[in-house]
């Protein structure tokens, strides 16, 4: 999501979440993990930060985040699997589903499979057709659903990790990663290796 974007959505975000609750955040991801251009990661980002400051429980809004992501990527499995890339397209359209964006998602797929599916929710456009895109290239459906539980609880896991930690000044990391989501396939993969190596490091520190 572009900074000018990302500035602009921050207007209405916040009393969204503060109308709709829960509920809202569960359909936007679930909507955005479906393919349509909505700021599920933002709208995570800001709930999280809001239960640090007692509005939600932040464990009712991990589940609701994952689950809304994973229904709508695996629903958007479903509908790629069973009608394919010219109902996609003619569907999707309106959405802003192209040819060009749906074939660069499916080569990304078919050259790395679950490796793209794992780290897709950290990429604005691999987000959004995830779904739909390992559907139309008919990658395995116990392989793409495995791999898109492992990548919604990493991509839950962070941004709700990092916005309850900073609680009101949360909404400063969506505007911090849309400067830098361009390098998301180096950065995402790097924290997590240190994140694994650091809790074995301390595994080990308090078995010795």
């Amino acid at each position: 999501m572009p900074p000018e974007v990302a500035d602009m959505l921050h207007g209405w975000v916040e009393p969204f979440i503060h109308q709709y609750g829960l509920w809202g955040l569960w359909l936007d991801v679930f909507l955005e993990a479906m393919g349509a251009p909505v700021p599920g990661e933002t709208l995570l980002v800001v709930a999280a930060g809001l239960a640090a400051n007692g509005l939600f429980d932040i464990r009712a809004v991990v589940l609701v985040a994952l689950i809304g992501a994973v229904m709508g990527d695996n629903l958007g499995y479903l509908i790629g699997r069973t009608f394919g890339r010219p109902v996609v397209l003619a569907k999707g359209a309106r959405f802003g589903i192209t040819h060009e964006r749906l074939a660069r998602v499916e080569h990304a797929l078919n050259a790395r499979g679950v490796i793209v599916v794992v780290f897709a929710r950290f990429v604005p456009l691999l987000r959004q057709l995830n779904g739909l895109a390992a559907g139309t290239a008919g990658m395995h459906w116990l392989r793409f659903v495995i791999a898109n539980a492992i990548g919604g609880a990493l991509w839950v896991g962070l941004w709700s990790w990092l916005a309850y930690g900073l609680g009101a000044h949360a909404e400063l990391l969506s505007r911090f990663w849309a400067w830098i989501h361009p390098f998301a396939w180096l950065i995402v993969p790097f924290w997590i290796a240190v994140y694994i190596v650091g809790y074995m490091i301390l595994r080990r520190q308090k078995r010795g």
